[in-house]
């Protein structure tokens, strides 16, 4: 039986409280996620779906409830403390990845995160050929670039490098908040489709937010949607195989009122 990784209990986040400007990010929200489940998120703007992976992350305290990561209670905990737990990557390519450092300093960086490091630390033959042969699986011809700054890269090539630079460290939950938001469309669906590999290959636990639809039926095992801080919907992958983005979108439109939600049906 599948242990739960995530446990989110009456969470709320006000923002500028008390204020003519305050803001109820999240509304007692409850959720529970299992070892292996790769959830979808979807929401108009302003749901709550970017403040539901910052306040699992860390990076923002919730005012409310309790967030339990791998049977420990982590609500009070600060990001750096999860960062030994979860990885995450942003929609912008340029946040997971330093662009003034090469391909094979990033790896290496990603992959000694969260363990002692000694003087010796570095990038070492051993660990140049790995990471040749682990870059070889995006077919991007980066195992022949381990030595270029990552700011000569692409935005796709920076998105799909911060991807492996996740797994190599296997976190027990990833995040990904619209990380394909910022890419072509060509490009967006490559990164995607490595995303779906790398995370059924390594059976990752996964949140990913996403604004298209068509990404939040077509992949994972579950999607939920937010509306007004609120979990408003919750399917499984039976459920969600059955329905188009029309049939979604006429069930929930009212909830569903972002233009980009409403414009990814092929």
């Amino acid at each position: 039986m599948a242990q739960n990784m995530l446990a989110l209990q009456d969470i709320v986040k006000i923002f500028n409280r008390g204020t003519q400007d305050e803001k109820r990010a999240l509304d007692g929200l409850s959720l529970v996620v299992t070892e292996g489940e790769f959830i979808t998120i979807i929401g108009s703007n302003g749901a709550g779906k970017s403040t539901l992976l910052n306040v699992v992350a860390g990076t923002y305290p919730p005012d409310e409830g309790a967030i339990h990561l791998d049977g420990a209670d982590v609500t009070s905990d600060p990001d750096y403390a999860r960062a030994r737990h979860l990885a995450r990557v942003f929609q912008d390519p340029t946040m997971g990845t330093a662009a003034s450092m090469t391909i094979e300093e990033n790896l290496c960086l990603a992959e000694l995160r969260g363990k002692r490091r000694e003087l010796k630390w570095g990038v070492t033959g051993f660990r140049r050929e790995r990471y040749r042969d682990m870059l070889k699986v995006l077919e991007l011809g980066l195992e022949d670039r381990l030595k270029d700054k990552v700011g000569l890269l692409s935005g796709g090539q920076r998105q799909s490098l911060a991807l492996l630079m996740t797994i190599l460290t296997l976190p027990r939950l990833l995040l990904l908040d619209e990380h394909t938001a910022a890419l072509d469309p060509q490009t967006a669906a490559k990164v995607m489709s490595l995303t779906d590999q790398m995370i059924r290959d390594h059976t990752l636990t996964t949140l990913m937010v996403t604004h298209n639809m068509n990404q939040a039926l077509d992949y994972g095992s579950r999607v939920i949607m937010l509306h007004q801080g609120r979990l408003q919907l919750d399917m499984g992958a039976e459920e969600k195989a059955r329905l188009s983005v029309s049939e979604v979108v006429a069930k929930f439109g009212k909830s569903l009122k972002d233009e980009t939600l409403l414009a990814t049906e092929c």
